[in-house]
């Protein structure tokens, strides 16, 4: 029996070095099952960062909906690298602005250039609630991790980019040990929807250099919605401007924290190359 999706177009593209696949779904109405979505990136060629999968859109006024897949199958609620792709991937619909609905909000993106793309992230979330975190803590400016990770700073800074996030603001951020630290903090008990983690060395107020360990992903060469949420923590922390280059093992992002309290996220989009979803993919899934 046929899966519905054997022999669809996927696209294959990087933002800033962050693996990124994009399914169009807008015509079925098919939603990704966890176990499909690993099934794709463990097909040859098609390993993933975040798996981008487009839908009819829900709402008048909207471009699609957009579900967001990581590589272990859990969904996540913002991909800032991932809408720069999705947006260079209707240009060729001659759409260059786009509203891109999310179970986190909405997501709308600008072409800038052939391949350079504006996305507005939306408005920080910083009470520890809306991140969330598992108590409450006063300033999620400075939050103590607790109990405590053998390895990883006492203190880190608490947002929420319609995803959470953890920034750990550090002298020298080659020198952590990112596939160690990553995947305890990810899972601390203090984050019941578990955390991207990033380690962030401020070069100067509007240069900084990122690593990220992302939830349900690993070590990435990019996230967009962690240097969004690194920029807003530097802000708060009297560190950083409010525009500030991020520097990223995959790339470089632009990212502003403009006063109407939108996070803007600048950046190029690699396209890499279109294929067919094999049969063969989804053979061993259960009807």
């Amino acid at each position: 029996m046929a899966h519905p999706l054997d022999h669809l177009q996927i696209l294959r593209m990087n933002g800033a070095g962050n693996e990124i696949l994009v399914l169009d779904l807008r015509g079925s109405d098919h939603a990704l099952a966890p176990q499909e979505a690993r099934a794709i990136a463990n097909a040859p060629g098609l390993r993933f960062d975040q798996l981008m999968t487009l839908h009819r859109p829900r709402r008048p006024g909207d471009d699609a909906f957009m579900r967001i897949y990581n590589i272990d199958g859990s969904l996540s609620g913002a991909c800032g690298n991932g809408a720069r792709c999705v947006a260079f991937a209707l240009a060729r619909e001659g759409k260059d602005a786009l509203r891109l609905e999310t179970d986190a909000g909405v997501i709308a993106t600008q072409r800038q250039a052939d391949t350079v793309y504006t996305v507005d992230m939306g408005r920080p979330r910083l009470d520890w609630r809306e991140i969330p975190l598992a108590r409450a803590v006063e300033d999620t400016r400075e939050v103590a991790l607790d109990p405590p990770v053998a390895g990883a700073p006492a203190r880190f800074a608490a947002v929420s980019m319609g995803n959470p996030h953890a920034v750990f603001f550090i002298d020298d951020a080659m020198l952590i040990d990112i596939e160690t630290l990553g995947p305890r903090i990810e899972c601390h008990p203090l984050f019941p929807e578990r955390a991207n983690v990033s380690f962030a060395q401020m070069l100067s107020r509007d240069d900084i250099l990122l690593r990220v360990w992302e939830r349900g992903t690993g070590a990435t060469k990019a996230c967009g919605s962690a240097a969004c949420a690194t920029l807003v923590a530097a802000v708060r922390a009297g560190v950083g401007d409010r525009a500030a280059r991020l520097r990223l093992p995959g790339g470089d992002l632009t990212i502003e924290w403009r006063a109407d309290d939108h996070v803007l996220m600048t950046g190029p989009v690699e396209f890499e190359f279109e294929t067919t979803l094999d049969p063969k993919i989804f053979q061993d899934l259960a009807a």
